[in-house]
């Protein structure tokens, strides 16, 4: 019988995933909460399947891993595994593209709309001690939407699903997606940008759904995000190393950017020293009062969600690890 490791021993039992195997896998889980280092060397030795949800997944780790044929990423995004080892090895690589995407859309947007609305400057000034005068707060953050350019760089599941509410909210949409055949843009109803210094230029709310590459990495520098329009706000819920966060926190002192709203980080969770941006927000320093959100990579998390993330995973790991197949399999041209 074939052996699947779960290592994080992310849910209470294994009754879904042994229906869903059928007989021809079992599923060992939990044993690594802290990272793959923490499996014994003897179970690794048995793992033809291993799901990776948080956990990273190096070129060393998996000299551990002698028999391993699949590797299923809990998740959209596969920048924790070490593709090229994993290659070399000819492993099966494979990721849950159709999970979160509501979810994280829907996140997307409260970001944007709660800075371009005021609501987390309202909010932290109604806070203090003593609250602020009852009043609004003349700010570039507030602007009328209809009269703002939403700007989407990636537009992929999660991207068109933002791009859809952007358009229900009356933002002007236009995307960037070098990877995208002609017309995407006019089934949709959006405008499209040849390049991402078009997009950027003509961007007063920007959302980043591209996934974390080589090409992507650092990919909105301090030249990029100066491209932005004076008073643009930025939102990522994508990956953290897309994002230049000094450059951000450069951008947001000077007032270039009236706002932020990050879900991801460049390193997560925030180990010491923090950025100078994140230490400032933690200290509630007044010159970013209502100006950045940051929540916890939480965007893809609702409880049915969460479930759909096990039911998915255990149906591909089925797919590619019993059947050698897989619709979900990550091919070398999306590196």
């Amino acid at each position: 019988m074939l052996t699947v490791l779960e290592p994080e021993g992310l849910y209470p039992d294994t009754a879904l995933e042994e229906e869903i195997f059928a007989g021809q896998a079992r599923l060992v889980r939990g044993g690594a909460p802290g990272g793959l280092h923490e499996l014994p060397d003897a179970l690794c030795a048995e793992a033809d399947g291993l799901f990776v949800f948080r956990h990273w997944l190096t070129a060393a780790d998996l000299a551990r891993f002698p028999k391993l044929k699949v590797v299923v990423r809990m998740g959209v995004g596969y920048d924790r595994l070490d593709r090229a080892a994993l290659a070399a090895r000819g492993v099966m690589v494979c990721n849950i593209p159709d999970y979160g995407t509501a979810e994280v859309a829907d996140h997307a947007m409260s970001l944007a709309l709660a800075l371009r609305r005021g609501i987390a400057l309202h909010h932290d000034l109604q806070r203090q001690d003593p609250p602020a005068p009852w009043r609004q707060v003349e700010t570039p953050l507030v602007q009328r939407l209809e009269e703002q350019d939403f700007g989407i760089i990636g537009l992929g599941r999660i991207g068109t699903a933002v791009a859809l509410r952007a358009k229900a909210f009356g933002f002007r949409v236009r995307f960037y997606d070098p990877f995208l055949p002609n017309g995407v843009d006019r089934a949709l109803g959006i405008g499209r940008a040849r390049s991402l210094e078009s997009l950027l230029e003509g961007t007063d709310t920007l959302s980043i759904h591209t996934p974390l590459t080589r090409a992507t990495t650092g990919l909105l520098d301090e030249a990029a995000l100066r491209r932005l329009r004076p008073g643009a706000v930025v939102v990522n819920t994508a990956r953290g190393p897309i994002l230049d966060l000094d450059a951000l926190e450069r951008c947001l002192r000077d007032g270039h950017l009236a706002g932020a709203g990050l879900d991801v980080l460049p390193v997560e969770p925030p180990v010491e020293p923090v950025p100078p941006l994140l230490a400032a927000y933690r200290a509630r320093e007044p010159w970013l009062a209502g100006r950045l959100i940051v929540t916890p990579h939480s965007a893809f998390h609702t409880p049915a969600a969460y479930q759909d993330i096990r039911r998915k995973s255990a149906e591909t790991m089925q797919e590619a690890l019993i059947t050698g197949a897989s619709a979900n399999q990550i091919r070398a041209e999306q590196e």
